[in-house]
């Protein structure tokens, strides 16, 4: 991890610097709307030989079978599914006080405007494979989908080279209720998700993270289907000062970076001081890791950048818009309120970002890739939208009645005004 003294850079050149060319969309485009347009035309045949030839298995049958959960049951440790159980516990909290009803507004006596909610009848998620195994995923999307109300949950999942998925997603699955589950990843399992094929019904919204493969193909299918946000690779930004402690920030930064090579982590800070010791403490836990390859790759993504003055620290973590932010500073609460641009915050030295990936409730999918500056995360409103309803009555519309025939005459929209001025005539039949 290279540390950067930010006296010799602009605001932009630093911003540059810390974001990731978007260049690796491009790359891929091409290979991705090859995959989409087979799928869209040969359905079923399609995704059978892509998942041979990305997976290196070849699938007798494409969906999940009741048999293979109940297998999931008996072969999982009883650990993970207490955990799992723990975790839905703070989650159904957490996402299920945000669906309330809106109360009516009254606009003009006689005239009530209110919203309701409705679900997304049929959704689908992807939950990625791989280099890990995703379990948690499933809960984050699963349980939201759930507390809306979706009639009709798809999940795709990347099978291994048994042709089987993991035993801890099928819990997970069934935890949430999700009995449609299919061993399909990639960009394939967007293509099936968005345009429907023999065994895949078409859903109308995909949700879940994925490689840059995944990604693409959401934004590309994007318009035909509804998608939640673009989630590619993983980020932290970490914002410590001198009462930090290096050898939390050090933790927090390499756990984000055993997500994959291409993931990113940035020490944001006053004091050299701090982030030599962050950098030291890096160099300590590494050869500890299980993961020691893959964040050796991604380290090479990441940075210390260090300031002389607060503002400008401020300004780059909101132009960057982290994924994940950390505050570890005495001052916590005053930098929180400047902050705009952040996916989740994590605050103080205990709340380490893991805790937010499992346990604490909130949504661990989250905006990337500074997307965090126009996207929110994953929550139980993702996965419905809101109808406007209005109730107008006789009086309401006399008052109305000016207003809406004026701006209609402007407009030159006749029909509008006669719609209006119609309810006042005499109708001779």
């Amino acid at each position: 991890m290279k540390i950067i003294p930010t006296n010799n850079y602009s605001p932009a050149e630093l911003l540059l610097l810390a974001r990731r060319a978007p260049k690796s969309v491009l790359e891929v485009e091409s290979t991705v709307k090859e995959i989409l347009q087979n799928v869209r035309t040969n359905t079923d045949r399609a995704l059978s030989a892509l998942t041979e030839k990305f997976d290196g298995v070849k699938l007798k049958t494409l969906q999940v079978s009741s048999e293979e959960i109940e297998e999931a049951y008996r072969t999982e440790n009883q650990a993970v599914i207490i955990a799992l159980k723990k975790a839905k516990s703070a989650i159904l909290k957490f996402q299920g006080s945000f669906i309330k009803r809106e109360a009516k507004v009254i606009t003009e006596k006689g005239v009530s405007v209110w919203r309701e909610f409705r679900p997304i009848e049929r959704v689908g998620l992807y939950v990625p494979g791989g280099k890990a195994v995703y379990p948690s995923t499933v809960l984050m999307l699963g349980l939201p989908a759930r507390i809306a109300g979706c009639k009709e949950i798809i999940l795709c999942v990347p099978p291994d080279k048994e042709g089987k998925v993991p035993s801890a997603v099928l819990v997970a699955a069934d935890l949430c209720g999700i009995t449609k589950i299919f061993k399909v990843g990639g960009a394939q399992a967007v293509a099936a998700m968005a345009y429907g094929t023999e065994t895949i019904p078409k859903v109308s919204k995909i949700f879940g993270p994925g490689n840059r493969y995944v990604t693409t193909a959401k934004m590309l299918v994007y318009g035909e289907v509804d998608i939640d946000m673009p989630a590619g690779p993983t980020e932290v930004l970490v914002f410590a000062d001198e009462t930090a402690i290096p050898a939390f920030v050090a933790a927090d930064m390499l756990a984000q970076l055993e997500h994959s090579e291409d993931a990113q982590a940035i020490l944001v800070t006053l004091s050299e001081k701090v982030a030599e010791q962050v950098r030291q403490e890096i160099v300590r836990q590494l050869p500890l890791l299980s993961r020691q390859n893959i964040i050796r790759c991604s380290l090479k993504n990441s940075f210390a950048f260090v300031f002389d003055d607060l503002t400008k620290a401020l300004s780059l973590i909101n132009d960057y818009a982290p994924e994940h932010l950390e505050i570890m500073s005495r001052n916590e609460s005053q930098i929180l309120k400047q902050i705009t641009n952040a996916g989740s915050v994590f605050l103080g030295p205990y709340s380490s970002e893991p805790l937010g990936d499992y346990a604490t409730g909130s949504n661990h999918t989250l905006p990337t890739a500074g997307y965090a500056k126009m996207f929110a995360p994953l929550s139980v409103e993702s996965f419905g939208k809101k109808m406007q309803i209005q109730k107008v009555s006789k009086e309401g519309l006399l008052r109305l009645k000016d207003t809406v025939e004026t701006l209609a005459e402007r407009e030159g929209l006749t029909a509008h005004k006669n719609a209006i001025r119609i309810r006042y005539k005499k109708i001779p039949y």
